[in-house]
């Protein structure tokens, strides 16, 4: 930790993202961050790291964002404040509304022209094909051709949202982040439940990748106000989170390292000009193996933890570009910093990771006392967040349980 800071952090967002940036603030810097978002998770209660300012619950309209923000900024004038978005939804208001707080608060934010090329999975991929990264075969289904549609490649195939945003705040019955669809019995329930909701934007179906949770990866980058990559992590997933709403999120992340991956992110990034957090989620396809990028997300992840927990402080780099004005060479995470980060008790990585070479090396940083949680801090510590922390855990036992593997339709 350094000494205590000139600066004031302020985060968009009450979730495990949200608080694993305070801890990044706060083991770097010895500061406590500042919470506005429209709702606090039980993660973000009871902490000494942070102190949650404002919940209001209509941060998502332009006026009261701006509003809102403008006002917070007033309690700390003369103060310089650090902001950080911590969800697709504060990401996308914060391009949206960048202009109107410049003034008041340091930010890192991509330009809205780069937001709309990334922010939905379709344009992605497009912009992975121009730059010569793989993905899966991929198509989109748009409302109007649900009905009767037929994917271009075999079964099984992957259906999720093109739109995270919209699809969050949809309901319908049976639904899931992402499913795995096993023929066309179940496409047709898929597309025919999600379009019976307010949903209605495209939904990507793309070629199944095989292999269980422990073939994910995922890359966490920040790139400075020049568009250079000074920050790289990448991760080995243990395991996702399996419940409905949690497929895609991950529950556990050993530290990575692969320079080829390393380069051809980062060539991509600064090819495009890209500013700000990133966040990659791949997969290794057994099948040529090569990685397949599933999309990226504007923003540092639910995860993005585990970067920090590698030696590559995320708060850091953010404080370094828009605070100091440093124009650093890129650094990257290595085995040196290795790690097993968690959100999920040990008990569970021991009873669902399936790999023996990936358990095997679990096993191996469990022993060495290698081992960082988000939910758990030394810096944290009270009876109330130890009660909470326990709680949690016995949740995540019962939700493996209940729902491992069970990603279709009918599951």
């Amino acid at each position: 930790m350094t000494t205590t800071a000139d600066f004031v952090p302020v985060l968009l967002g009450g979730d495990a993202n949200a608080y694993g940036m305070a801890r990044s603030f706060y083991e770097e810097y010895g500061t406590k961050s500042h919470v506005v978002c429209k709702g606090a998770f039980h993660i973000c209660q009871n902490s000494k790291l942070l102190s949650i300012d404002v919940v209001e619950p209509n941060l998502e309209d332009d006026e009261v964002f701006t509003r809102t923000l403008l006002d917070f900024a007033l309690r700390f004038e003369g103060r310089t404040l650090v902001l950080a978005p911590c969800g697709d939804n504060y990401t996308k208001m914060l391009v949206r509304n960048q202009d109107a707080l410049r003034d008041a608060y340091r930010f890192s934010i991509m330009t809205p022209d780069q937001f709309d090329l990334l922010s939905t999975k379709e344009r992605f991929y497009g912009t992975c094909e121009r730059y010569g990264l793989e993905f899966p075969k991929t198509c989109e289904v748009t409302k109007d051709a649900a009905k009767g549609f037929k994917p271009p490649f075999d079964y099984p195939v992957v259906v999720k949202p093109s739109n995270s945003v919209m699809y969050w705040n949809c309901s319908y019955p049976g639904k899931k982040k992402v499913f795995v669809v096993r023929d066309q019995a179940e496409m047709d329930a898929i597309l025919a439940g999600v379009y019976s909701s307010s949903y209605d934007d495209a939904m990507i179906v793309q070629d199944f990748v095989p292999g269980d949770d422990s073939r994910m990866r995922v890359m966490n980058c920040y790139s400075d106000r020049n568009g250079r990559v000074t920050m790289m992590a990448l991760g080995d997933v243990l395991l996702e989170e399996h419940t409905p709403e949690g497929i895609g999120s991950y529950g556990a992340i050993m530290t990575g390292y692969d320079p080829a991956v390393n380069e051809r992110i980062k060539g991509f990034l600064e090819e495009i000009g890209y500013i700000g957090f990133s966040n990659f989620d791949l997969k290794l396809d057994e099948r040529d193996g090569s990685y397949k990028l599933f999309e990226i997300n504007p923003r540092q992840g639910r995860s993005s933890y585990f970067t920090t927990a590698s030696g590559k402080n995320l708060a850091r780099y953010l404080v370094r570009d828009v605070v100091e004005g440093r124009d650093d060479a890129c650094e990257v995470a290595t085995l040196d910093d290795e790690v097993l980060w968690t959100m999920i008790p040990l008990e569970v990585i021991r009873t669902y990771v399936s790999e023996p070479d990936v358990l095997a090396r679990a096993e191996r940083l469990m022993r060495e006392g290698r081992v960082r949680w988000s939910y758990w801090s030394e810096d944290d510590r009270s009876l109330m967040r130890w009660v909470s922390f326990k709680v949690n855990q016995r949740n995540y036992k019962k939700q493996y349980a209940a729902c491992f593997n069970r990603r279709h339709v009918n599951d």
